[in-house]
């Protein structure tokens, strides 16, 4: 599940930041808002699976996470992806009450699309290297 949630993540962000460069009448803000919910629903499996699989007892148990350079830094890109997505949020919870009243501009979430993506590739990397063992600081 967790690798399923990458397919689905990569997928829809960029499918809404091509959404996104078009002219935004009420069918390609439709296309956004179900691309931006794929991604939220990614967000959701990631988060719920990754927790499960660090601190579930599960694989190599949370001292190894805990103790990994790799996850922290996976950490650290995690929230820096939150962060991303704060105005995005608040826009598109916007855009969702006016769909059918009148039109939304895109806004500086545009910007956005191609940074949450290179983000969410180093987080692939950064647990590439953290499933083989890299990262753990000597003893």
């Amino acid at each position: 599940m967790h690798l399923l949630a990458l397919g689905i993540g990569l997928g829809a962000v960029w499918a809404r930041g091509r959404a996104l460069q078009g002219t935004l009448d009420a069918t390609e803000i439709r296309r956004v808002l179900y691309a931006d919910t794929c991604w939220g629903i990614a967000a959701l499996l990631w988060i719920a699976t990754g927790l499960i699989r660090a601190f579930g007892g599960f694989e190599k148990g949370s001292s190894y996470y805990l103790s990994n350079h790799f996850f922290w830094a996976k950490m650290g890109l995690l929230i820096a992806i939150l962060v991303l997505e704060l105005r995005p949020i608040i826009v598109f919870i916007q855009w969702r009450r006016v769909l059918y009243t009148g039109h939304a501009a895109c806004t500086d979430v545009c910007a956005n699309q191609l940074g949450e993506g290179v983000l969410v590739v180093l987080m692939v990397l950064a647990a590439t290297g953290m499933a083989r063992g890299l990262g753990i600081p000597a003893r």
